[in-house]
């Protein structure tokens, strides 16, 4: 009781601050109301065994609130949330920004969070933040892409084994047209998000032993327009296929073999968006590698759920797995 009461004293100072600073916008779960000052002793010991009814409070901290795949893993924790009677509040930056990433991480410790769950952008920015939220007694649980920081469950695509298979289907494509060598150009977001390095990783893999080159990484911190702007320059060197290593960067390299006319050039990419699948059905990628944000929305919020009810979940790394999204069944 007493907790709840600290949190509704500073819920309303907070509350913008943290919706402004950091770019999100509220759960539609509504937290628990107020229960009228005179209580009996009998309702406060119900009130102490009651597991969650809304109780807890998480907050959900993605690398940005724009990509389809963060929107579609906030769906999935709600509607977690809602079947566990708890409130998730969806507050990502606007943007993929480390000090954004990390002024979140603060007000969700300031605003009496019970536990965080997070898809760090980088593995060392955010972990001295993390390591501060967990020394203050909230519970961190790891959607998509983890931190330096143990947390109590993680709940992410095997990256490096989905970034091979994205390659393997590439090579598949190209030899399909006669196409054993050449260059290849990689669009990805950064040198520092792991997931992403982790695609690569699996993507270069994939050639090893081939006749194929591949070229140096280009980075365009998942904005589309500039992920387009590098496959393009790629294009003018004559590369024989190009790797989205995320939504935006997928999205450019799909549209800048369209801009280009050039049918021979193979794209793959990962993440799914209607951008995405429409650059797909229309040829111009090959195939994304999709995955399910909804599955580690919906597991990150149970894995709170249980941590805050007292159960060890021994930092257990979960494959949520991906789906290889082609022509044949993008629809």
């Amino acid at each position: 009781m007493k907790k709840r009461f600290l949190a509704g004293l500073c819920m309303m100072g907070m509350i913008a601050t943290m919706l402004m600073g950091c770019g999100g916008t509220a759960s539609t779960s509504e937290p628990a109301a107020e229960e009228p000052a005179a209580e009996t002793e009998a309702s406060d010991a119900a009130e102490e065994t009651t597991t969650a009814g809304g109780d807890y409070k998480i907050a959900l901290i993605t690398m940005d609130s724009i990509d389809q795949h963060w929107v579609t893993l906030n769906e999935g924790a709600q509607a977690e949330a809602t079947k566990q009677g708890v409130t998730v509040d969806f507050m990502s930056p606007d943007t993929k920004d480390d000090s954004k990433q990390i002024e979140c991480v603060n007000n969700a410790v300031a605003g009496g969070y019970d536990a965080i769950m997070v898809a760090a952008n980088g593995p060392d920015a955010i972990s001295g933040a993390l390591q501060e939220a967990i020394d203050a007694g909230i519970k961190v649980v790891y959607v998509d892409s983890p931190a330096n920081v143990t947390a109590e469950a993680t709940f992410s695509t095997d990256n490096k084994a989905a970034g091979k298979t994205a390659g393997e289907e590439m090579i598949k494509a190209l030899e399909a047209k006669g196409i054993t060598s050449g260059d290849i150009g990689i669009v990805n977001v950064n040198a520092s998000t792991q997931s992403t390095v982790d695609r690569e990783a699996g993507f270069r893999e994939a050639f090893d032993g081939s006749d194929f080159n591949i070229l140096e990484t280009q980075y365009c911190d998942g904005d589309a327009a500039k992920g387009q702007s590098i496959a393009e320059n790629y294009i003018t060197q004559g590369v024989v296929g190009i790797f989205g290593g995320n939504e935006g960067s997928t999205t450019g390299a799909g549209n800048a073999i369209k801009a280009s006319g050039n049918a021979d050039i193979v794209g793959v990419g990962f993440d799914k968006s209607d951008s995405i699948k429409g650059l797909i059905t229309d040829g111009y990628l090959l195939c994304t590698m999709a995955q399910n944000p909804d599955v580690m929305g919906s597991l990150g919020v149970d894995a709170c759920v249980k941590a805050l009810n007292g159960e060890s979940l021994g930092g257990a790394v979960t494959d949520t797995g991906v789906t290889v999204l082609n022509k044949d069944n993008v629809n």
